[in-house]
């Protein structure tokens, strides 16, 4: 089985920084293309950035030039670094992955969630 792990969310003043972690644990064979996502109260969840296995990064137009995507493969580690923290990026963050499982009969690949990390920007 696979879990993911976030931390790092909280509580911060509009025009702060925050670092979200997501640690992949279990039986893994390989991460492909990880994410994070964001959901708002009242609000559908959205994308916030992307990271491919080989380091290419997307980001969503309302993120872009203050988030900043990254991972660490040899941990199974991504990372969001959150700038300049406006009111509206208040939410539930969650992490994705695309992660390829050791199985008894050879190999399976599914996409995987964490349980979410809460950001709360107070203006």
């Amino acid at each position: 089985q696979v879990q993911l792990v976030e931390s790092g969310g909280g509580l911060v003043q509009a025009g702060g920084s925050l670092r979200l972690s997501c640690t992949a644990s279990g039986t893994i064979f390989s991460i492909d293309t990880m994410a994070w996502y964001r959901q708002a109260p009242g609000k559908q969840r959205e994308l916030v950035a992307t990271i491919t296995a080989g380091g290419s990064t997307n980001y969503a137009d309302s993120v872009k030039g203050r988030f900043t995507i990254s991972r660490d493969n040899a941990k199974n580690t991504v990372y969001l670094q959150m700038s300049s923290l406006k009111p509206e990026d208040t939410a539930v963050h969650y992490c994705n992955a695309r992660i390829t499982t050791r199985q008894t009969m050879g190999r399976m690949t599914g996409s995987f969630w964490g349980q979410g990390t809460q950001v709360t920007v107070s203006s």
